[in-house]
């Protein structure tokens, strides 16, 4: 990741590559081509593995088992790094109308929001065939936003997003893993032919959504409570 003029901008394209051909259903193939490593110790890992965060960077790292419960402690979360956690929510009822979207200024139907603790805001961003592209946003905005959507107030900072998806007459609302997000971003980047990005990119597309549909559990907007055993179904 670079900075520029104060905006983050993602230019990891063989992270954000790798994700997306992992997400694809091309895992034997990235198997072939490189046997991936825990970024941390080394170690070998499955094509199935967790994810950490260096806050700073934004760099996604591959972590094995032994790094990730590390992690996963309080106590470290805290630090430089930080586990990307492995809950999928549809949020069915989440206020959003057609007026509200415009008012973001979002040039595609797609975006993702999360807390940056770096820049010490919410952040919104979107996808493109150049990577992700931060949108400006007004922090009444999403006040607004958390205000009708009490379950935003739960993400967690920096590596929890919720993703919008208004393509092709869609209107869905996704609370997701931020590597999620960038996984997009990669599928894009990889796939985009062409002024309309082509066939094969909005087939592309469509699989990550149906298969963020099948994974995630669907829930209502309005709930605030913390812990998965609240989460109302």
């Amino acid at each position: 990741m670079v900075e520029q003029n104060g905006r983050e901008t993602f230019s990891a394209f063989s992270a954000l590559r790798r994700f997306a051909r992992e997400g694809s259903g091309k895992a034997e193939e990235v198997a072939t081509e490189t046997r991936e490593s825990c970024d941390l110790c080394s170690e070998p890992i499955p094509p199935e593995h967790r994810h950490l965060l260096n806050i700073s960077t934004r760099e996604i790292m591959c972590a094995c088992r032994p790094c990730s419960i590390l992690f996963d402690k309080k106590a470290a979360s805290e630090g430089k790094y930080r586990l990307v956690p492995d809950r999928y929510l549809f949020l069915e009822d989440f206020e959003m109308d057609d007026v509200r979207w415009a008012s973001l200024r979002i040039p595609v139907e797609m975006a993702f929001f999360f807390y940056s603790t770096p820049a010490g805001r919410v952040v919104a961003f979107y996808p493109s065939p150049m990577g992700a592209t931060e949108s400006l946003l007004e922090l009444s905005t999403w006040e607004e936003l958390e205000e009708r959507n009490p379950v935003l107030g739960e993400m967690e900072q920096d590596v929890e997003a919720l993703l919008v998806n208004r393509t092709r007459g869609a209107r869905e609302h996704f609370m997701v893993p931020v590597d999620e997000c960038y996984r997009l971003v990669g599928l894009i980047r990889l796939h985009w032919r062409g002024f309309s990005g082509g066939k094969e990119v909005w087939e592309e597309i469509g699989r990550f959504f149906e298969e963020l549909r099948e994974r995630s559990r669907t829930v209502t907007g309005k709930v605030a409570e913390k812990g998965e055993d609240k989460w109302e179904d």
